[in-house]
């Protein structure tokens, strides 16, 4: 491990804000805050939002600054990544925001039952050969039913073609409500101060000729849940790696 590497994981670790749970989840059987977020690490009895696989935890951060009556949760299982965040956090004061290492299909175990008002899914890998590793597959959507309010509300932000159409799919198969639908967020028209955040790796898949996908739909308290079955063209400039954002026929050959 770096050097650099090392000393942000020992930033992390004295930061109060930082929620270090990577390794033994799978001893845990329900962490010392779950169920009172809001009330002990807060303080307040404000909404409570998660960024689920947050990165560097811009869109945390963002969140937190946009919205500061709700308090913002990134999650996230690489440390090194979520120090970017936590680090800003740290510098602006921000009194709503924090960060939890752990691995999501751990969250039960974090987050009692109605204690999440909102969830985000930023730009998530879309795992085309992996479904049940897939954050929008039924697998975790059972998962986030159990901790997410009646008719809380999820939120699906990609430049996944393949990740877009496999969710709106399986929202259609399972009637779950759907607020807004939109294959190009940035030219559809909606006029909402969410369109103001825009990550460093967004902003570059934009400047590539890519659309940015954004679903947000609702979490009924009762689903009989069905995985859809139908075939979806996978991405092609996937098939490079996820280093590569470039779009077909935009004549761009770069990557980041």
């Amino acid at each position: 491990m770096g050097k650099n590497k090392l000393q942000k994981f020992s930033d992390m670790s004295e930061w109060p804000h930082v929620f270090e749970c990577a390794g033994h989840e799978d001893r845990l059987i329900d962490h010392p805050f779950k169920g009172q977020w809001s009330r002990s690490v807060f303080k307040n009895d404000h909404p409570l939002v998660l960024e689920l696989g947050c990165g560097k935890g811009e869109y945390t951060v963002a969140l937190a600054e946009l919205y500061p009556h709700k308090n913002v949760i990134g999650i996230d299982i690489k440390g090194a990544r979520m120090w970017t965040g936590a680090k800003a956090v740290q510098d602006n004061g921000l009194s709503n925001a924090v960060f939890l290492r752990t691995h999501i299909e751990y969250i039960g175990r974090f987050f009692a039952p109605g204690e999440v008002a909102e969830i985000w899914l930023t730009f998530p890998d879309p795992q085309m050969k992996k479904v049940r590793k897939r954050l929008t597959s039924t697998r975790f959507m059972q998962d986030y039913q159990r901790i997410l309010q009646p008719d809380g509300l999820i939120h699906l932000k990609t430049d996944s073609a393949f990740m877009y159409q496999y969710t709106k799919e399986m929202v259609q198969l399972n009637n779950l409500p759907v607020v807004h639908d939109t294959d190009d967020l940035y030219h559809c028209g909606w006029n909402d101060p969410l369109l103001s955040i825009k990550t460093f790796y967004e902003s570059q898949w934009l400047m590539r000729g890519l659309t940015i996908k954004y679903l947000q739909f609702r979490m009924p308290s009762n689903v009989d849940w069905q995985e859809p079955e139908t075939e979806i063209t996978p991405d092609p400039y996937r098939s490079f790696g996820r280093s590569v954002r470039v779009a077909p026929g935009s004549g761009v050959e770069s990557s980041l």
